[in-house]
């Protein structure tokens, strides 16, 4: 479109020069050149009338540097044709800074290196997640400029991080307090944002590496409460087990206690009557009587 303008005003001064100078033999396409001319520069005006902003963007417009106030949505927009206008990505975006070479933002090792309350350093490997405010995306270009992740996002972030890192040891970085210290530094980084225009979506630390030695004395640890989980799993396993038998040898006292005390010998010789009946009416049976007071004997008819 500039282009267009540029280009028009050339082919312009060229055939006017030419117009006013009758002894040059171009001096015949002096009016098609400024016709030509003049289309470029109606065009170039023309295209320069419209401007589309694509999906996930807004525009920020500047007339001779001084910043509009508002922004122009995604779409197509008939607008100034002096007017510059600037996209911003609204959608969002993030930043990573990682050991990992060719990882994050930067090339090569750009983890946050932190030092803890008990002096250790810590290296830190992080993911920040925002997006810009539409509304403040003027003030941003105005304040800030385009540059606003390298100039805003990264120094903020770590900085941020090694304010707060101070009120950790290296051991509860690593195990029990990395939640409360992701959350710790995601309200600090938040409200910093937002001051500027940015809002903090998510903020994830990926990994915290610790020195070896304190690294190797973590892990000694860990194995040690699991075992001494395991061996306190294993002794309640056995109480159960012998709580168990003991309950049991009960009953069977309880059971012995009672038939002992309970049968007395009429009830006895009752149950024997009632076994005696039941062989003798058995058809593979017979039954022989030696004396009255004795037990029979029974003897197979088989």
């Amino acid at each position: 479109m500039t282009l267009f303008i540029i280009l028009g005003i050339i082919l312009f001064f060229v055939g006017f020069t030419l117009k006013n100078n009758v002894a040059n033999p171009l001096s015949k396409f002096s009016n098609p050149l400024r016709i030509v001319g003049f289309a470029l520069i109606g065009l170039g005006l023309f295209s320069s009338m419209f401007k589309q902003i694509n999906a996930g963007k807004v525009g920020v417009q500047s007339l001779y540097g001084s910043v509009q106030s508002g922004v122009l949505e995604s779409g197509l927009h008939l607008i100034n044709p002096l007017l510059d206008v600037t996209d911003f990505d609204i959608q969002t975006q993030n930043y990573t800074m990682s050991a990992l070479h060719d990882e994050g933002e930067k090339s090569g090792d750009d983890a946050i290196r932190v030092l803890s309350n008990d002096g250790l350093e810590v290296v830190i490997d992080l993911t920040v997640l925002y997006r810009i405010l539409p509304a403040d995306a003027p003030k941003i270009y105005k304040q800030i400029g385009e540059n606003y992740t390298d100039k805003i996002v990264r120094p903020i972030t770590r900085t941020r991080i090694r304010d707060n890192a101070v009120y950790y040891d290296a051991v509860a970085l690593y195990s029990t307090k990395r939640n409360e210290f992701q959350q710790r530094i995601f309200k600090s980084i938040e409200d910093d944002f937002k001051k500027r225009g940015l809002v903090l979506e998510q903020l994830l630390i990926r990994n915290i590496n610790l020195p070896a030695s304190v690294k190797t004395t973590i892990e000694s640890k860990i194995n040690a409460e699991q075992e001494a989980q395991k061996m306190t799993f294993v002794l309640q396993k056995e109480k159960q087990e012998a709580e168990r038998k003991r309950v049991e040898a009960q009953g069977i006292a309880d059971y012995q206690k009672i038939i002992s005390t309970g049968l007395s010998d009429k009830q006895l010789q009752y149950e024997q009557i009632k076994a005696q009946k039941e062989i003798a009416t058995s058809p593979n049976a017979k039954v022989i009587f030696m004396n009255g007071k004795n037990s029979p004997v029974i003897l197979s008819d088989k």
